[in-house]
């Protein structure tokens, strides 16, 4: 484990804009007395955590610990001190690699199989919390795959040892001493720990490195819109497990549609690995090959395709207006069918179907998550082209008290289920 200094350049606010603008009457009068203590810019010292992982000197850390840094130092355990280099960062997964220079070898820790990991696994935790130089603390997986809004990638494993500001980059090791992940973010309202802490799974990490050392991380792309498979969309679909990411829109010049995969497939496996969930596909996708083919094995209407697709490189409110007529009053919705002017006026890429215009709170629109400015495409799989379709579709669905219904929300498809009253 080493620590980390980094030393960055914070940009002081313009003395120019003052609240009363250009013309500030007091300008002169604190350039006067005050010319010389008018904010500047500076620099502003950080803490962070990091791990050799070659005796080359390369080292592992987080991105939020060395971006915009003007100044990067590595201390060792031994208190011996070098100047560093970042050799390629990873904002969407927070992982950044690092490099000092020694004639000495340098010992690495052993990369493990975070796969392996499981919850209630004893763990430990090692950095630099508070800049109190190198700190041990122990505990026990709470939960993987965990999901918390830091970006597409997210798949951190939860744990409850102790990890608090300074240890971020540094390694969460198991039992075996091998390193399982590393130390990246906490749940906190105080800015200490609470018992509840994320680190990245080194088996991502390990996917990144060959891309790491080039510089740069590029990402495969299939281009499809997925979504989880709840109960009432499996037994909706006929499906025999939940597992999978359910297929709610293909664009028309994506790897996925030349390889033919359709909307209401159900991705189960990319190159023999399980797909459990739609969060999981993005992350298989993104490591693999550029150009490459695939292999996918989907479920549609009940049997399992192969398909193979060739990958390709990642790119990286509505106002008023008066329906035409109120429709679907007893689902709680008001709506009015899609045409070119309709799409012109609330700035719509969509031409058809069927416009949400007014959703009643409690019904059963609302509790499907239908929301102001959806467009319904499909309802039961059939294409909804105007209001009238819309109500003889639901009409003729009576026996059946939950429609599947396909909508486009910001240009991004999805399944809903909607509860008959």
């Amino acid at each position: 484990m080493v620590n980390i200094v980094v030393v960055k350049k914070v940009q002081a606010a313009d003395p120019e804009q003052t609240p009363f603008g250009p013309d500030d009457p007091f300008k002169d009068f604190f350039e006067h007395y005050f010319g010389n203590r008018m904010p500047k810019d500076y620099s502003q010292g950080t803490l962070g955590t990091g791990f050799i992982i070659d005796a080359d000197g390369l080292i592992l850390t987080n991105n939020h610990v060395v971006e915009d840094a003007s100044d990067l130092k590595v201390k060792l355990a031994d208190d011996r001190e070098f100047p560093a280099d970042v050799v390629g960062r990873d904002p969407k997964t927070d992982v950044a690699l690092i490099r000092i220079k020694t004639d000495d070898a340098l010992t690495p820790l052993r990369l493990g199989d975070s796969d392996k990991l499981e919850v209630g696994d004893w763990v430990v935790a090692i950095g630099n919390p508070f800049g109190l130089g190198n700190t041990v603390t122990s505990g026990i997986v709470s939960a993987k795959y965990r999901q918390i809004g830091a970006g597409a990638y997210d798949n951190f494993i939860q744990t409850d040892t102790p990890i608090n500001p300074g240890n971020s980059g540094g390694p969460l090791i198991n039992m075996d001493g091998d390193v399982i992940g590393i130390n990246s973010a906490i749940f906190s309202q105080s800015g200490g720990s609470v018992g509840i802490g994320f680190a990245i799974p080194i088996n991502m990490v390990k996917d990144l490195l060959p891309q790491l050392r080039q510089g740069k991380v590029r990402r495969a792309y299939l281009g499809v819109m997925v979504q989880d498979v709840t109960p009432d969309l499996r037994r909706k679909l006929g499906l025999e497990t939940d597992r999978g990411a359910l297929v709610s829109d293909v664009p028309t010049d994506s790897p996925a549609a030349a390889a033919g995969i359709q909307r209401g497939d159900v991705i189960l496996s990319v190159d023999g690995k399980s797909v459990k969930n739609s969060r999981e596909l993005p992350l298989i996708i993104a490591t693999k090959p550029i150009g490459k083919s695939i292999e996918i094995n989907v479920l549609r209407r009940g049997k399992t395709i192969a398909l193979t697709a060739v990958t390709r490189e990642l790119e990286e409110e509505i106002p008023s207006a008066d329906p035409e007529e109120a429709a679907g009053a007893r689902l709680g919705l008001s709506m009015q069918t899609m045409t070119a002017e309709v799409a012109n006026t609330y700035g719509l890429n969509r031409v058809t179907g069927v416009l949400v215009l007014q959703v009643e709170a409690g019904s059963p629109g609302a509790d499907a998550g239908l929301e102001p400015g959806d467009v319904i495409i499909e309802v039961e799989q059939q294409p909804v082209n105007d209001v009238a379709a819309f109500q003889r579709i639901v009409g003729q669905s009576v026996k059946d008290k939950i429609l599947l219904i396909l909508v486009d929300r910001g240009g991004s498809t999805f399944f809903l289920t909607l509860t008959l009253p």
